[in-house]
């Protein structure tokens, strides 16, 4: 089974490694700009799981976030966060509903130990199961 994943990311050369990245994994990637592009391909095309980014112009990350959970056609998606924000974050973005979080800063770490891959097969399974989809320590090495 192929996952359909969003990668929600302004920076043009982070989205362009994460896409390489990701594809690279397995995984089929369609990629958004900004917060307000991301929410109509979520509704368009009901992806898998959604990488998201905080710091994206147009709407942010977070209102991103809110959006699709308080949408009952888009609230089962799960949401990883991909932030170079403090891991201080971490805790109120996953009460939110953020499934996971991951620091930038570690990310490409985190693609070459395959934890970002493991955490989003992972995810999409238990989501595709009705489980809860928080996964916690996401950062830790």
């Amino acid at each position: 089974m192929k996952i359909n994943v969003l990668l929600v990311e302004d920076s043009k050369l982070l989205k362009i490694t994460g896409e390489r990245l990701l594809t690279k994994a397995g995984f089929l990637v369609v990629t958004a700009q900004d917060g307000e592009e991301a929410l109509k391909i979520v509704r368009a095309s009901a992806p898998d799981v959604i990488l998201l980014d905080m710091l994206l112009p147009k709407l942010g990350g977070q209102q991103v976030l809110q959006a699709l959970k308080l949408d009952p056609v888009t609230a089962g998606i799960p949401v990883i966060i991909l932030s170079s924000l403090s891991q201080k974050n971490e805790a109120m973005l996953i009460k939110a509903g953020a499934a996971a979080y991951f620091e930038k800063a570690k990310l490409l770490e985190d693609v070459n130990s395959g934890r970002l891959q493991q955490a989003i097969e992972q995810i999409v399974l238990e989501s595709k199961l009705g489980k809860p989809q928080k996964l916690a320590a996401t950062t830790s090495a």
